[in-house]
């Protein structure tokens, strides 16, 4: 079957593919906008995780060709082996967003402790922390693995994929690394796979990422998150290293590597952290923390098809609450005023920013004004983070061949100097009045 896409042309499904897509809960995607409530600042950003799941599932098979394609390469050498790990990284692409609640990342306020979805009975990695049996809140990354290994879908993917020697449990082990998964079905040839594949689906250099930046920012109207896509993915190449296999940049490409880098930490600026998203969410956190709030997301994945964004809206509708009907009516706080951190503009650093806040913050509770203080932070990079060791990161290599000198790989961290140019995260603090 084939998909016209705005973004991609055509974008080529399998058969097996189709029943997945059709499934209840990869079409409940169609009902989850990408940028949750980013409309209400661009409003063409209307679009939604189901394309954007299948953008990724097509750049993954970009990826996966690229890298091993070749006379010597995994696709030719080993077809049967490279056609199993192909259909799986196609699948776990395709179904890395398939747990988003409502508005995608806005309604995680309402999800239940992650201990309440029986993930822990999943076997983990042996000697770390279960990340499933810690106190904290479930993610949507909880609820993506909870639907892939345990509800309906569950049966789907065994019935169309074990054919091809595929499994759920291959397809959430590439999208988790907290998943514990028998190396044997990403190894070939005594070389583990199962990095690569993980790192086509999430890191600095993913396949998520590459969809979602210029899908949201075609949408959105702007162009901070363009970036030459294909100069990237044909640049894409491996690294072996102690018996496994990583993912790899041809040096050629490094500076594309920047920019794409840059283009990602300027849309959570300037679009994702827009004044106006970031106060819908926080009037929607308020309601969920209101003492009359009856609205939860359940830990009952059959009944979890039903929650998408019509469902949510609805029940603000319906509420009497004043947070809710807010939201509903579209009647936001205004900003009043923002800091922006990492701007030394004469007297504008970072001591007289703060006198300035605390100048407007008690001008307003003086007066007797409500307002809402909100402070955004964003970073460069969650991989490469300044000051960090980075433990259990997987390495990313830069594949330097000059064609005189023998081929070296160099960690990416080595190759640009971005992580040591924006060390410190960059924050926006606002103040909103009604």
């Amino acid at each position: 079957m084939e998909i016209r896409d705005v973004i991609h042309g055509t974008i080529e499904v399998t058969d097996a593919e189709t029943f997945v897509i059709d499934s209840p809960f990869f079409q409940r995607l169609r009902n989850i906008k990408q940028l949750g409530f980013g409309e209400n600042s661009f409003p063409g950003a209307t679009h939604n995780r189901y394309i954007h799941s299948l953008g990724a599932l097509h750049l993954a098979s970009v990826a996966f060709d690229n890298v091993f394609s070749g006379a010597d390469g995994l696709i030719a050498r080993r077809p049967k082996d490279a056609a199993r790990l192909r259909a799986a990284v196609r699948m776990a692409a395709m179904l890395h967003d398939v747990g988003h609640g409502p508005l995608s990342h806005t309604t995680e306020f309402a999800m239940p402790l992650v201990e309440r979805l029986g993930l822990q009975k999943l076997a983990c990695v042996p000697g770390r922390t279960c990340a499933f049996t810690e106190p904290r809140q479930a993610n949507h990354e909880d609820y993506t693995l909870k639907i892939i290994l345990q509800s309906s879908m569950t049966d789907v993917l065994k019935r169309v994929f074990r054919p091809f020697g595929v499994e759920p449990l291959h397809i959430a082990a590439i999208i988790s690394d907290a998943i514990y998964c028998p190396e044997d079905f990403f190894t070939v040839d005594g070389i583990d796979y199962r990095p690569i594949l993980h790192q086509f689906v999430s890191s600095e250099i993913d396949v998520d990422r590459m969809d979602y930046l210029r899908r949201d920012s075609f949408h959105a109207g702007v162009s901070y998150g363009k970036f030459d896509a294909d100069w990237l993915l044909s640049n894409l190449s491996h690294h072996l290293d102690g018996g496994k296999c990583y993912l790899a940049l041809k040096h050629r490409a490094l500076y594309t590597f920047d920019d794409f880098l840059i283009s990602r930490f300027h849309m959570f600026l300037m679009v994702y952290f827009h004044h106006k998203c970031v106060v819908y969410d926080e009037l929607l956190g308020r309601y969920f923390r209101s003492s009359d709030c009856d609205y939860a997301i359940p830990s009952d994945i059959e009944k979890y098809i039903y929650f998408d964004d019509y469902h949510l809206y609805t029940h603000l509708a319906r509420s009497r609450n004043d947070w809710a009907q807010r939201v509903y009516h579209k009647r936001p706080y205004k900003m009043l005023v923002e800091f922006h951190s990492g701007i030394p503009l004469g007297a504008e650093n970072a001591a007289e920013q703060k006198r300035l806040r605390d100048k407007a913050v008690a001008e307003l509770r003086e007066k007797g004004v409500d307002f809402i203080e909100k402070t955004t932070t964003g970073e460069l990079s969650k991989y490469f983070r300044a000051g960090s060791a980075n433990d259990g990161r997987l390495p990313i290599y830069v594949r330097y061949d000059n064609g005189y000198s023998p081929v070296k790989f160099i960690p990416l961290e080595e190759c640009t100097d971005l992580f040591a140019r924006y060390p410190e995260n960059r924050s926006i603090t606002r103040i909103y009045v009604p």
